[in-house]
């Protein structure tokens, strides 16, 4: 028998029926023949669902058409800048073993009551989160989207982990919260290394993620751990959390943050600004705890390191009025400490100038 992947959206008319989208399989009815003498009717718009699949081969499997194109959602994010960003979350297959949930106000809240949206994935690629230059893969997503003074919808909060989402029979006795209203489970299960991070070549994992429109911050906990590939060996690394900030568009590592190359450098920092797409970790410190970078026996020490992730080295640049410290060996095996004065730090986007730390 053929059958058909069906995307079917089921509202119940009045303020007390829940909104909500779900993936299930539906066998076609027949259609039945038109009668000579009925006139054809008149076209209607298409409805939003996949198209019923030919049937495979038997021997072969051949036949098959691709999976419907996944379900997603947009939140803009207006900055002060008045530029719109904005962060899509959406699943990577349809089908069974995944949710996909919208649920609006029901009876007793405001009209512009926020709405809940549940993306739940149970394979591989997981739900996905694009924020900024970050692509996140995580199991589960919760997303509650307000609507800003004017109508349009904001971009409101997102918590997402590992976890599990389904859908109910009947509401669960003595539940009244808006998910169960709307026949929706959602578990969270925050576990390490299960919300998984790329940024080019950089692949970063943590446990969970909470990004809220309050500041426009998306943080992902740790334990994190960082591995970014090169001809040379890996880059890795670890991180108390990661902090992309949408409206500056930076990703930032933070919390006693160490990289280590494969050539032995070891490099230390309170936060570190990372771009992947430029080659580039900005490593900060404070006065008390400047950041420090060390291979072999030559150490550098400032406010600000600047990293060159390809080559492997390190430049410096101190705030103005700030000072730089270098410790290298000299030829006869001693220690030579070398404290010098900064000039005015460049502006971030030029190039930096200072010649890169001694291998």
């Amino acid at each position: 028998m053929r059958r058909a992947l069906a995307l079917t959206l089921l509202l119940t008319l009045g303020a007390a029926g829940p909104l909500w989208v779900r993936a299930q399989q539906a066998a076609p009815a027949p259609a039945a023949p038109p009668s000579p003498t009925e006139q054809p009717p008149a076209e209607q718009p298409p409805t939003e669902q996949a198209q019923p699949a030919p049937e495979a081969d038997p021997n072969t499997g051949e036949g098959e058409t691709a999976p419907a194109k996944p379900t997603s959602l947009q939140l803009v994010r207006r900055g002060d800048d008045n530029k719109d960003r904005v962060i899509l979350i959406e699943r990577t297959t349809v089908g069974e073993g995944g949710v996909f949930a919208l649920c609006g106000p029901q009876e007793g809240e405001p009209e512009n009551a926020p709405s809940l949206a549940v993306f739940s994935e149970t394979g591989p690629q997981g739900v996905r989160i694009s924020i900024d230059k970050n692509v996140i893969r995580v199991p589960l997503a919760v997303v509650t989207q307000r609507t800003r003074e004017n109508g349009e919808a904001g971009d409101g909060r997102v918590e997402a982990s590992a976890g599990t989402a389904r859908f109910l029979d009947e509401a669960p006795e003595g539940k009244t919260d808006r998910l169960s209203r709307c026949l929706v489970e959602a578990t969270p299960k925050p576990a390490p290394d299960t919300v998984q991070v790329t940024q080019g070549k950089t692949e970063l994992k943590g446990q969970n993620l909470v990004y809220d429109e309050s500041d426009g911050i998306a943080r992902i906990d740790g334990p994190i751990s960082f591995t970014r590939p090169s001809d040379d060996g890996s880059l890795t690394g670890t991180s108390e959390r990661i902090e992309v900030n949408v409206d500056e568009e930076q990703t930032v590592l933070v919390g006693n943050v160490v990289l280590n190359s494969k050539g032995g450098r070891v490099s230390r920092a309170a936060r570190v600004e990372y771009d992947d797409q430029a080659n580039v970790a900005r490593l900060y410190g404070t006065p008390e705890q400047p950041a420090e970078s060390r291979q072999g026996n030559d150490v550098l020490s400032a406010q600000e390191l600047i990293y060159n992730l390809d080559r492997d080295e390190v430049v410096v640049r101190a705030a103005p009025g700030g000072t730089i410290t270098g410790e290298f060996q000299d030829g006869e095996g001693s220690a030579v400490t070398s404290p010098a004065t900064s000039p005015p730090a460049a502006s971030p986007s030029a190039p930096p100038t200072s010649p890169p730390a001694r291998p």
